[in-house]
């Protein structure tokens, strides 16, 4: 079976036009994109016949693993700003393979839906507001230690391994809360990206390795074709999306960042509700 036979042209198209909102999203915010991807995945997996619990899975696998490579263009560009904190990348990193690992592996789908939904939409907002708000954290504040940096980095990485998401809607706030500049903060979010998609990714392979009713093309609850597409996509604007993040001053890009996220809790708080 060929390529087209497993994605229509049409589909094909589909998937590119994501592709091309989740890595402008990626470079922009340092976020992967996935809070894009999964709805709309979720959606075109359940219209080619995928059982509905099975295409969110699917969906949010496929999602995760777009990020490594979204990720990886956009911390290029970052790099090349000179804006990627790399110890604090170093600090986190270990503690994020192993949350990422965990919740890819199969915790996400032993836990239920609304309640994650209604959490992360609450803390989202909660976020959002603070950014808003502008309230300076005190000046004595900085980033942890290296157990700190650990933990915090395995609550990231276990938090954007269960919503296939990159992590920045959480590390991007928990960063700038430690008075990390923002510009500085969205960029070591898309490198801490790396870690999070390899781990969850890893994960998702294992927990779905005899899986049945997946797809053709699919590798555990990794959906390879769709992937492809999206990944290509992707690469190409995540360093678009940085240049734009670094041509905009401080307050612009935390006021777009808060909308963002705002938009992000009221998606999560629909599927609460919803659910």
């Amino acid at each position: 079976m060929g390529f087209l036979d497993l994605l229509p042209p049409v589909l094909i198209a589909e998937l590119l036009a994501l592709g091309v909102c989740a890595g402008f999203l990626a470079g922009l915010f340092g976020i992967g994109g996935g809070m894009l991807l999964v709805p709309f995945m979720t959606l075109i997996l359940s219209h080619r016949g995928v059982e509905s619990s099975l295409a969110v899975k699917m969906a949010i696998a496929t999602s995760m693993a777009t990020i490594l490579f979204t990720s990886l263009s956009s911390v290029r560009a970052h790099h090349a700003h000179g804006a990627v904190r790399w110890a604090i990348v170093r600090g986190m990193a270990p503690g994020i393979l192993v949350g990422g690992l965990l919740a890819g592996a199969g915790a996400f789908a032993l836990l239920k839906g609304q309640v994650l939904a209604l959490v992360f939409g609450l803390f989202v907002a909660f976020s959002a507001t603070q950014l808003l708000r502008g309230k300076k954290p005190a000046p004595s504040r900085q980033m942890p230690g290296w157990m700190g940096q650990a933990a915090a980095g395995s609550g990231i990485g276990f938090l954007a391994g269960l919503v296939g998401a990159g992590g920045g809607f959480v590390s991007v706030p928990f960063m700038t809360w430690c008075n990390v500049p923002i510009h500085n903060a969205v960029a070591t979010s898309a490198a801490l990206g790396v870690p999070v998609a390899i781990a969850s990714t890893l994960g998702y392979v294992i927990g779905g390795w005899n899986l049945p009713g997946a797809l053709p093309g699919a590798v555990g609850y990794l959906y390879l074709p769709a992937l492809v597409v999206i990944a290509i996509a992707s690469v190409t604007m995540a360093p678009l999306g940085a240049r734009a993040a670094h041509a905009m001053n401080v307050g612009q890009l935390k006021r777009a960042f808060a909308v963002l996220l705002y938009a992000l809790a009221a998606y999560m708080l629909y599927k609460a509700v919803a659910g």
